[in-house]
Protein backbone atom coordinates (compact mmCIF):
# COMPACT_ATOMS: atom_id res chain seq x y z
CA UNK A 1 0.00 0.00 0.00
CA UNK A 2 1.25 3.67 -0.96
CA UNK A 3 1.12 6.63 1.62
CA UNK A 4 -0.08 10.13 -0.25
CA UNK A 5 3.20 10.51 -0.48
CA UNK A 6 3.38 7.90 -3.10
CA UNK A 7 5.78 5.93 -0.77
CA UNK A 8 4.99 2.08 0.41
CA UNK A 9 3.50 2.38 3.72
CA UNK A 10 5.44 0.67 6.51
CA UNK A 11 3.62 -2.57 8.15
CA UNK A 12 3.14 -1.71 11.92
CA UNK A 13 3.50 -5.70 12.53
CA UNK A 14 7.26 -5.33 11.22
CA UNK A 15 9.66 -3.48 13.41
CA UNK A 16 11.46 -0.99 10.91
CA UNK A 17 15.07 -2.11 12.97
CA UNK A 18 14.50 -5.54 10.89
CA UNK A 19 12.58 -7.62 8.23
CA UNK A 20 10.81 -11.04 8.07
CA UNK A 21 10.49 -12.78 4.74
CA UNK A 22 8.90 -15.84 4.19
CA UNK A 23 12.07 -18.50 1.64
CA UNK A 24 8.59 -20.29 0.15
CA UNK A 25 6.93 -17.62 -1.33
CA UNK A 26 8.96 -14.31 -1.21
CA UNK A 27 11.99 -16.28 -2.32
CA UNK A 28 13.24 -13.60 -4.69
CA UNK A 29 12.71 -10.37 -2.35
CA UNK A 30 14.60 -12.57 0.32
CA UNK A 31 17.50 -13.26 -1.33
CA UNK A 32 17.81 -9.53 -2.75
CA UNK A 33 17.64 -8.20 1.07
CA UNK A 34 20.05 -10.80 2.52
CA UNK A 35 22.35 -9.94 -0.20
CA UNK A 36 21.97 -5.89 0.44
CA UNK A 37 22.45 -7.00 4.21
CA UNK A 38 25.16 -9.27 4.20
CA UNK A 39 27.06 -6.99 1.78
CA UNK A 40 26.46 -3.64 4.07
CA UNK A 41 27.86 -5.57 6.60
CA UNK A 42 24.55 -6.78 8.41
CA UNK A 43 23.31 -9.28 9.83
CA UNK A 44 20.89 -12.14 8.84
CA UNK A 45 19.42 -15.45 10.56
CA UNK A 46 18.55 -17.91 7.88
CA UNK A 47 17.52 -21.75 8.49
CA UNK A 48 19.92 -24.50 8.52
CA UNK A 49 19.59 -28.39 8.33
CA UNK A 50 19.87 -28.43 11.94
CA UNK A 51 19.31 -25.22 13.68
CA UNK A 52 18.57 -21.34 12.35
CA UNK A 53 22.21 -19.69 12.24
CA UNK A 54 23.24 -15.73 12.48
CA UNK A 55 24.83 -15.28 9.35
CA UNK A 56 27.79 -12.09 8.65
CA UNK A 57 29.55 -12.08 5.48
CA UNK A 58 33.35 -13.87 6.25
CA UNK A 59 34.97 -11.69 4.35
CA UNK A 60 34.03 -8.63 6.51
CA UNK A 61 36.25 -8.60 9.77
CA UNK A 62 33.54 -6.20 11.13
CA UNK A 63 30.47 -8.17 10.44
CA UNK A 64 32.11 -11.33 12.08
CA UNK A 65 32.81 -9.14 15.50
CA UNK A 66 28.77 -7.69 15.01
CA UNK A 67 27.91 -11.42 15.01
CA UNK A 68 30.22 -12.32 18.09
CA UNK A 69 28.87 -8.78 19.55
CA UNK A 70 25.41 -10.13 19.03
CA UNK A 71 25.81 -13.16 20.65
CA UNK A 72 27.91 -12.15 23.50
CA UNK A 73 30.77 -14.30 22.21
CA UNK A 74 34.66 -13.65 22.15
CA UNK A 75 36.68 -14.04 19.18
CA UNK A 76 38.49 -17.39 21.48
CA UNK A 77 34.80 -18.83 19.89
CA UNK A 78 35.61 -17.96 16.07
CA UNK A 79 31.89 -19.05 13.66
CA UNK A 80 32.66 -21.69 11.21
CA UNK A 81 31.91 -20.45 7.68
CA UNK A 82 29.11 -22.51 5.55
CA UNK A 83 29.61 -22.97 1.91
CA UNK A 84 27.05 -23.86 -0.76
CA UNK A 85 29.19 -26.49 -2.49
CA UNK A 86 31.85 -29.31 -1.45
CA UNK A 87 34.15 -27.99 -4.07
CA UNK A 88 34.80 -24.79 -2.50
CA UNK A 89 36.48 -26.30 0.25
CA UNK A 90 39.70 -26.50 -1.61
CA UNK A 91 39.50 -22.34 -1.66
CA UNK A 92 39.70 -22.19 1.80
CA UNK A 93 42.23 -24.70 3.56
CA UNK A 94 45.84 -25.82 3.06
CA UNK A 95 45.11 -29.52 2.07
CA UNK A 96 42.35 -31.98 1.51
CA UNK A 97 43.42 -35.30 2.18
CA UNK A 98 42.27 -38.63 0.70
CA UNK A 99 40.10 -39.33 3.72
CA UNK A 100 38.73 -36.20 3.96
CA UNK A 101 37.74 -36.32 0.61
CA UNK A 102 36.04 -39.42 1.46
CA UNK A 103 34.02 -38.02 4.59
CA UNK A 104 32.93 -34.83 1.99
CA UNK A 105 31.60 -37.23 -0.06
CA UNK A 106 29.77 -39.10 2.32
CA UNK A 107 28.55 -36.55 4.59
CA UNK A 108 28.26 -33.27 2.37
CA UNK A 109 26.34 -31.85 2.18
CA UNK A 110 24.82 -32.06 5.96
CA UNK A 111 25.16 -32.10 9.72
CA UNK A 112 28.99 -32.59 9.60
CA UNK A 113 31.82 -29.39 10.06
CA UNK A 114 35.41 -30.04 9.70
CA UNK A 115 37.96 -28.25 11.57
CA UNK A 116 41.12 -27.94 9.08
CA UNK A 117 44.58 -25.63 8.55
CA UNK A 118 43.17 -22.70 6.74
CA UNK A 119 44.46 -21.27 3.67
CA UNK A 120 47.56 -19.17 4.83
CA UNK A 121 46.90 -16.22 2.89
CA UNK A 122 42.86 -16.49 3.22
CA UNK A 123 41.33 -12.95 3.63
CA UNK A 124 38.88 -14.15 6.68
CA UNK A 125 39.38 -12.65 10.13
CA UNK A 126 37.06 -15.04 12.26
CA UNK A 127 38.49 -14.34 15.56
CA UNK A 128 41.17 -16.68 17.57
CA UNK A 129 41.10 -19.41 15.15
CA UNK A 130 45.43 -20.20 15.25
CA UNK A 131 45.40 -20.53 11.41
CA UNK A 132 42.27 -23.04 11.02
CA UNK A 133 38.50 -22.73 9.90
CA UNK A 134 35.85 -24.83 10.42
CA UNK A 135 33.91 -25.54 7.30
CA UNK A 136 29.96 -26.71 6.22
CA UNK A 137 28.27 -27.55 3.57
CA UNK A 138 24.35 -27.29 5.08
CA UNK A 139 21.79 -29.57 3.56
CA UNK A 140 19.19 -26.84 3.17
CA UNK A 141 18.22 -25.94 0.08
CA UNK A 142 16.87 -22.22 1.00
CA UNK A 143 20.61 -22.11 2.91
CA UNK A 144 22.75 -23.23 0.02
CA UNK A 145 20.52 -20.82 -2.39
CA UNK A 146 21.43 -17.92 0.04
CA UNK A 147 25.43 -19.18 0.16
CA UNK A 148 25.33 -19.36 -3.69
CA UNK A 149 24.03 -15.25 -3.93
CA UNK A 150 26.59 -14.03 -1.60
CA UNK A 151 29.74 -16.72 -1.05
CA UNK A 152 31.05 -18.38 2.00
CA UNK A 153 29.37 -16.89 5.06
CA UNK A 154 30.44 -16.83 9.01
CA UNK A 155 27.81 -18.66 10.31
CA UNK A 156 27.23 -19.68 14.24
CA UNK A 157 23.40 -20.37 15.98
CA UNK A 158 21.25 -18.40 15.90
CA UNK A 159 20.73 -17.73 19.90
CA UNK A 160 22.77 -15.91 22.81
CA UNK A 161 25.05 -17.71 24.11
CA UNK A 162 24.21 -19.87 27.06
CA UNK A 163 20.45 -20.19 25.47
CA UNK A 164 19.26 -22.60 23.66
CA UNK A 165 19.87 -22.51 19.54
CA UNK A 166 16.32 -21.51 17.58
CA UNK A 167 14.68 -23.87 15.69
CA UNK A 168 12.18 -21.27 14.47
CA UNK A 169 12.12 -17.42 13.42
CA UNK A 170 10.10 -16.37 15.91
CA UNK A 171 12.75 -17.82 18.88
CA UNK A 172 15.24 -16.19 16.71
CA UNK A 173 13.95 -12.57 16.76
CA UNK A 174 12.79 -13.28 20.59
CA UNK A 175 16.47 -13.84 21.78
CA UNK A 176 18.40 -11.62 18.59
CA UNK A 177 15.95 -8.54 17.73
CA UNK A 178 17.31 -5.87 16.26
CA UNK A 179 20.71 -6.79 15.84
CA UNK A 180 20.05 -8.81 12.72
CA UNK A 181 18.86 -7.00 9.84
CA UNK A 182 16.86 -9.78 8.07
CA UNK A 183 15.41 -13.03 9.07
CA UNK A 184 14.63 -15.84 6.90
CA UNK A 185 11.77 -17.78 7.33
CA UNK A 186 11.72 -21.89 6.20
CA UNK A 187 9.66 -23.15 9.01
CA UNK A 188 10.84 -25.29 11.79
CA UNK A 189 14.08 -26.80 11.26
CA UNK A 190 15.33 -30.66 12.50
CA UNK A 191 17.09 -29.19 15.52
CA UNK A 192 18.02 -28.84 18.15
CA UNK A 193 21.10 -30.97 18.03
CA UNK A 194 23.68 -29.32 15.92
CA UNK A 195 26.22 -30.58 13.73
CA UNK A 196 29.11 -33.07 14.58
CA UNK A 197 32.34 -30.74 14.92
CA UNK A 198 35.74 -32.57 14.07
CA UNK A 199 38.82 -31.38 14.29
CA UNK A 200 41.40 -32.21 11.59
CA UNK A 201 43.76 -29.70 12.55
CA UNK A 202 45.69 -30.74 15.95
CA UNK A 203 45.89 -34.33 14.73
CA UNK A 204 45.67 -36.44 11.24
CA UNK A 205 43.65 -38.91 12.26
CA UNK A 206 40.54 -36.53 13.32
CA UNK A 207 38.76 -36.19 16.89
CA UNK A 208 35.32 -34.86 17.78
CA UNK A 209 35.04 -31.94 19.56
CA UNK A 210 31.03 -31.58 19.90
CA UNK A 211 28.86 -34.54 19.39
CA UNK A 212 26.22 -33.67 16.98
CA UNK A 213 23.73 -35.32 14.67
CA UNK A 214 26.67 -37.79 12.90
CA UNK A 215 27.64 -40.30 15.84
CA UNK A 216 31.45 -41.25 16.09
CA UNK A 217 30.52 -44.78 14.85
CA UNK A 218 29.22 -43.28 11.22
CA UNK A 219 32.52 -41.15 11.36
CA UNK A 220 34.84 -44.36 12.11
CA UNK A 221 33.75 -46.06 8.91
CA UNK A 222 35.98 -43.71 7.49
CA UNK A 223 38.28 -42.70 9.69
CA UNK A 224 39.05 -45.39 12.36
CA UNK A 225 41.15 -43.90 14.35
CA UNK A 226 38.77 -41.15 14.99
CA UNK A 227 39.09 -39.77 18.53
CA UNK A 228 34.86 -39.44 20.32
CA UNK A 229 34.42 -36.87 22.57
CA UNK A 230 34.97 -37.67 26.07
CA UNK A 231 32.23 -39.14 27.72
CA UNK A 232 32.39 -36.68 30.89
CA UNK A 233 32.36 -33.82 27.74
CA UNK A 234 29.48 -35.60 25.49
Amino acid sequence: MLNPAGQPTPDPAQPAGWRRFDLATQADEALTAAAAALAAGGLVVLPTDTVYGIAADALQPAAVQALLDAKGRGRDMPPPVLISEPAMLRALVADVPVEVESLINRFWPGALTLIMRAQSSLPMDLGRTEGTIAVRVPDHDGAREVLRHVGPLAVSSANISGEPPATSVDEAIAQLGDSVAVYLDAGATPGPVASTIVDLASTPTGRILRAGVIGHSELAVLLPSLADVPPSDA
